[in-house]
């Protein structure tokens, strides 16, 4: 019984002598918590901010693509694939190939490009599938097979969708 109260009295004085020795660094390393704290917060909501911003602009350019402004329309889906949000990307490219909004392969290939680099894997699959579904509707089989063949050979889930297709 005396060892634990030596124990806890050892203990009590062992912290109280590195406070007294180094209050600096404790202050420091508190104040260095708390900045990356307040940091990390404001991170989160900035980021979250920029979703809905980015998800009013989606809705908005649907209502301008069901009114029939599509000029409207297309420079706002274009502003989302440029603003590399992950999510609302890949709906405005999916909306622009959908609605037939661009009919330049160059631009839409651009905008394949685009939104391929921000996806996680499994997204990028299936981007990759409708680049090659795109490239064929444009008469490009050989790259839209190449495409094809590149998700059979990683072994993508869409493995077996892109076996039929190229067999088609």
């Amino acid at each position: 019984m005396e060892q634990n109260v030596d124990k806890k009295i050892e203990f009590k004085s062992k912290v109280i002598s590195f406070y007294s020795s180094n209050k600096m660094f404790v202050y420091s390393f508190i104040c260095i918590i708390f900045l990356i704290l307040i940091f990390s917060t404001f991170l989160i909501n900035n980021k979250n901010e920029q979703n809905k911003i980015i998800a009013e602009k989606y809705i908005e350019a649907g209502i301008y693509l069901a009114s029939d402004k599509k000029e409207q329309s297309i420079n706002i889906f274009e502003e989302i694939i440029l603003s590399n949000n992950k999510f609302y990307s890949v709906l405005a490219l999916n909306t622009i190939l959908e609605k037939n909004l661009v009919s330049d392969k160059d631009k839409i290939l651009e905008y394949f490009k685009l939104v391929e680099k921000n996806v996680n894997k499994e997204q990028k699959d299936l981007v990759v599938f409708k680049k090659a579904l795109y490239l064929m509707k444009a008469e490009d089989v050989d790259k839209g097979n190449s495409l094809l063949k590149t998700l059979i050979d990683n072994d993508s889930p869409l493995k077996s969708l892109a076996e039929e297709v190229v067999i088609k």
